[in-house]
């Protein structure tokens, strides 16, 4: 048996070391007998981007801050992991209800026009448009987004964003079409979900309406916080998020990041009391501008990542290496769409590492597994061992050997 490089591809070793007979004569086989002229095509990287910005009376330096901080965001999305990124942002806000106890006296109000509703995308004269959200593809993608992240202060001091995105990617929102009111066409099959959660305040979360827990007009108590338990887990929010699929039934992969409640040195939750001129107000440990703690926030972070590089503080001064950060999340997934591959056993990966070193990967080395194509879905690659991408990644190759 003869192995060809299909040039300029090159030769993966040791592929049939043990085997006499030529693998395009088996049963069933996929080999080509000849080479190709042309290469697995690797398809651009999808994500969906969903800011979910807390739109209470607190947050206006916080807003401004993130739009301040776009330019290195977006560029860095543009340009990272190797791979071309295809990627579009749209915003929901963190308003859904609000159970208040005002001077004795309960008061309940909803926000159906927000409440896991993408937010309009507003002109340059600061109007609405019809857009609900902004494709990579914008020439006008910087100013409109910044624009957008901008929700004002005049929504709910009860903030629920893990409500506003389950409301948001669920029936009815999901399925209806942006024309009558809903999301429709915002997610795409095949692409990532990426969420950022951007609040000073803990999250009070309920699938229940009215929700369980009233917030007083004392800011010297955390009602959220001390009834916890009456509130939907975070547990059962990450188990209903982690199991969303598209249309064609492929599981889509999720990223969680939240800019948040949390000490500006650890990261860690922790209640504390603020005793100033104007009031007492609960706060984080270590963040002076939070009022509340983020015993949830950090919850749901750390399961979508133990190590919390997809947490940080709102309290910083500046926004963009928590942006940048972010950014490197959604740019490097660990699996990739492939066509025009005839054979897993052909597949061989260069990743082209920071300074130029190549580092080649494959699945019969056992660094690479590969998911083959179901009805209208692409293959996949997962990267796995010592070849998993990482964000400073000059590029990614798919090439194919063939036998003949």
């Amino acid at each position: 048996m003869k192995l060809k490089p299909c040039a300029p591809l090159l030769l993966l070793p040791a592929l049939w070391v043990a085997s006499c007979a030529s693998p395009v004569d088996e049963a069933g086989s996929t080999l080509p007998g000849k080479c190709q002229s042309e290469s697995p095509v690797v398809a651009p990287q999808k994500t969906d981007i969903l800011f979910v910005i807390d739109n209470s009376a607190s947050m206006a330096e916080e807003q401004a801050g993130i739009a301040t901080e776009l330019p290195a965001f977006i560029k860095a999305l543009q340009e990272g992991g190797g791979v071309t990124q295809d990627f579009r942002v749209g915003v929901i806000t963190t308003s859904v209800y609000r159970r208040i106890l005002f001077q004795g006296v309960e008061q309940y109000r909803e926000y159906p026009a927000e409440s896991g509703h993408l937010q309009a995308v507003p002109e340059a004269d600061g109007q609405p448009s019809d857009a609900r959200y902004i494709e990579s593809t914008d020439e006008h993608l910087l100013e409109r987004f910044r624009r957008l992240v901008q929700q004002g202060t005049a929504g709910s001091g009860q903030e629920s964003p893990f409500e506003a995105v389950r409301l948001a990617v669920s029936e009815p929102l999901a399925n209806t079409s942006i024309g009558e009111g809903g999301n429709g066409g915002f997610l795409r099959d095949g692409a990532r979900l990426l969420v950022v959660v951007v609040t000073d305040e803990e999250d009070c979360s309920s699938k229940l309406r009215p929700p369980p827990v009233t917030v007083p007009d004392d800011t010297s108590v955390d009602k959220c916080s001390e009834n916890a338990a009456l509130l939907t887990t975070v547990d059962e929010y990450f188990e209903f998020f982690s199991s969303l699929r598209d249309s064609k039934g492929g599981r889509r992969e999720v990223l969680w990041a939240t800019v948040g409640p949390v000490a500006l040195s650890d990261k860690r939750a922790e209640l504390v009391l603020d005793v100033t001129p104007q009031g007492t107000y609960v706060r984080n440990v270590d963040c002076p501008t939070s009022y509340g703690p983020g015993h949830r926030h950090r919850a749901m972070s750390e399961k979508f990542d133990t190590k919390f590089d997809n947490l940080d503080s709102i309290c910083r001064a500046s926004y963009r290496d928590t942006l940048l950060g972010i950014a490197e999340l959604a740019a490097v997934a660990q699996s990739l769409d492939v066509v025009n591959l005839p054979d897993p056993r052909l597949a061989q990966v260069e990743l082209t590492r920071a300074g130029g070193t190549v580092e080649r990967c494959s699945v019969a080395a056992g660094d690479l597994t590969y998911e083959p194509s179901g009805e209208e879905r692409p293959a996949r690659i997962y990267f796995g061992g010592s070849c998993l991408r990482r964000a400073d990644d000059e590029k990614v190759e798919v090439k194919v050997i063939c036998a003949g």
